[in-house]
């Protein structure tokens, strides 16, 4: 979630274009509530000509902004000619008020008029402003941001100011108790660095990392292995007591473990109705950090606007890598291709906002731009997901057979015994501490394969392209001696065993054989009925755990196999659960961590592909 790009200009350079051709000007704007936000403000040079405003709104310092030696946008936005806007949000470095995490959207349509502030209205207040006060604009503003300011940007949405005509939400968070900090409600234990970040209010306006102390009481100690390190931690509430005991998003976290009306407030998805500006969401098939949003901002939208222009475009990044152009795209160990962030500022970003900021060019943007990573070619669709790639229904056999639309056998059982003092871990490599991981999300699966407590199930090399595009669910058919337990499904890509090696990975990494993660999620079964009331399991009696895993565009090709996981740790970027059913996770004590033997019956399924239905969760609280 925190995010730094380095665009593909060198920092000379890019200086030394916006020094020729931008003045810039600092200026603090006055919110409703008499609030003032830090604003940044590049206006081209040449001021024979009317431009519209680009903005972004952050948490995450414009200063680092300045002379656009840290951050850029896409220059060939830069090039093209923009007045462009950074912002401190509310309550971080220069600008005034109180932060909050995810601040609560406050339904209604009066935006104009009302005295109540959310971030619908700060951006609405700053737009008022700009249009009045900035010279030589054309009475259009386009907002785009990555990741919490991909969520400011979509917070821009609902009544929204009538200059806003474009708006480009990139790895956006939609819910944190389903993105970042949460999947299905299990916490993100290797997001524990993270919260310094979030969690500490500033004293006074300030230009220096406030947090910097917190952050370090991490970072500090060196860590090489972060498996060994989360482990000694042992359960959270040490966390709590060691690093997080003055820290006020991490209360918040301990203090609302279900999907109460805390979280709820903070769901975006519900007020993305009546929407007027063209949206194009951003995503990356391999973000471990908000992939949740991206897919179901873009689905909610289409939804509830039908007749807004409402784009997605999915692509072979992890978080925010289309920000950045490295030439060879890899993800971990996976190459993708060439220039493939260049190809999407140069074709998608900038030709959506000239088209709506300038009426330059034409809009021949599909419904949906989506790369296909197992073929590494890119697709457009008229609709997402795309109704005539047929849904398929893996099930589970005897010998970890994998099979594909055959009928299930619900004579069948598979036991793993899982322990929360040994769990499966996340990567096949020793990694330190990390403050979002993101190498694992294409890692090879070899090293869970062979272990006990992981179930694994692979079909007969595939005798033709298999092409899944769409959602993905796990059906699962289990019981268990404890009464609460995680459970993780991987969709894993089976390489053949002569498949050459890349160029670009080191010499102990063999692609022969490999077995590339897809597509995983984690669900907490206490959840199951509901994310708000939990509930714990009955020793024995076999329960249904149903869950999204997101969508993908993959094919498996020819030669290839198709595999699944099941299993019920993944540490550390998934937190423990004690498989002793407790009340609150976060407060557990080492003797409730107990050893359970899991049954998975034959009758479980994945479904994959298709127009499956959005995960349905408690209505929001106002």
């Amino acid at each position: 979630m925190l995010f730094v790009s380095f665009s593909s200009f060198s920092q000379n350079a890019d200086s030394l274009y916006v020094v020729n051709h931008y003045d810039k000007a600092e200026y603090f704007i006055e919110m409703r509530d008499g609030v003032k936000l830090y604003t940044i403000v590049y206006s081209p040079k040449d001021d024979t000509k009317t431009y519209p405003f680009l903005m972004n709104r952050t948490c995450y310092n414009v200063q680092s902004y300045n002379d656009f030696k840290l951050r850029t946008p896409n220059p060939y936005l830069i090039d093209a000619g923009y007045i462009l806007v950074y912002q401190d949000v509310r309550g971080r470095y220069m600008s005034g008020g109180t932060f909050d995490n995810m601040r609560p959207n406050i339904p209604g349509n009066d935006v104009k008029n009302r005295k109540d502030i959310d971030e619908s209205s700060d951006t609405y207040d700053t737009i008022d402003w700009l249009i009045k006060n900035i010279k030589n604009n054309n009475g259009r503003v386009g907002i785009y941001g990555i990741s919490y300011p991909g969520f400011y940007s979509a917070a821009s949405l609902p009544d929204a100011h009538p200059a806003l005509k474009a708006v480009s939400p990139q790895a956006p968070i939609a819910d944190f108790f389903f993105d970042d900090f949460h999947h299905h409600g299990a916490f993100l234990q290797s997001y524990l660095p993270a919260f310094a970040v979030f969690g500490y209010q500033k004293d006074s306006i300030t230009r220096r990392m406030w947090f910097r102390d917190e952050l370090m009481r991490f970072f500090d100690q060196k860590v090489v292995d972060g498996y060994e390190f989360n482990l000694e931690l042992g359960p959270l509430k040490n966390a709590t007591e060691n690093y997080h005991y003055d820290n006020f998003f991490w209360q918040q976290i301990v203090e609302h473990p279900n999907y109460d009306a805390f979280w709820q407030k903070r769901d975006l998805l519900p007020h993305l109705k009546n929407i007027k500006p063209a949206v194009m969401t951003v995503g990356g098939w391999f973000d471990a950090e908000d992939l949740y949003g991206p897919l179901n901002i873009y689905k909610t939208i289409e939804q509830n606007n039908p007749s807004v222009k409402n784009t997605i475009v999915m692509g072979p990044w992890t978080h925010g890598g289309w920000a950045r152009e490295r030439g060879k795209q890899t993800v971990n160990h996976i190459y993708f291709g060439d220039s493939i962030s260049t190809f999407f500022q140069k074709n998608m970003e900038k030709v959506f906002f000239d088209y709506y900021l300038k009426d330059k060019g034409e809009m021949k943007l599909p419904e949906a731009y989506v790369f296909d990573t197992g073929l590494k070619k890119w697709e457009q669709f008229n609709e997402w997901p795309p109704k005539d790639v047929p849904t398929h229904t893996f099930t589970f056999h005897e010998n970890g057979s994998l099979r594909i639309d055959e009928p299930d056998d619900p004579r069948l059982k598979f036991d793993y015994i899982s322990d929360p003092m040994k769990p499966v871990p996340y990567r096949s490599e020793i990694e330190g501490l990390t403050f979002t991981p993101r190498n694992f999300i294409t890692d090879d699966q070899r090293h869970a394969s062979r272990r006990p407590d992981v179930l694994t199930f692979k079909t007969e090399v595939l005798q033709e392209d298999v092409t899944i595009a769409g959602e993905i669910t796990a059906d699962l058919i289990v019981s268990m001696t404890g009464t609460d337990a995680d459970f993780i499904v991987k969709l894993i890509d089976v390489y053949p065993a002569d498949y050459e090696d890349y160029e670009h990975n080191p010499e102990n990494i063999r692609m022969g054989g490999y077995q590339q993660l897809v597509r995983h999620e984690v669900f907490r079964g206490r959840f199951r009925e509901s994310y708000e009331h939990p509930e714990p399991f009955d020793p024995g009696e076999p329960t249904e755990v149903a869950f999204p895993l997101q969508d993908i565009l993959h094919t498996f090709k020819k030669g290839h196999r198709i595999m699944i996981q099941i299993h019920s740790t993944w540490f550390p970027y998934i937190d423990r659960n004690p498989q002793k059913y407790v009340d609150n996770i976060y407060k557990a004590d080492e003797e409730d961590f107990i050893k359970t033997t899991i049954t998975v019956y034959g009758s479980s399924t994945v479904k994959a592909g298709g127009d499956l239905p959005l995960l349905e969760l408690e209505p929001v609280v106002n």
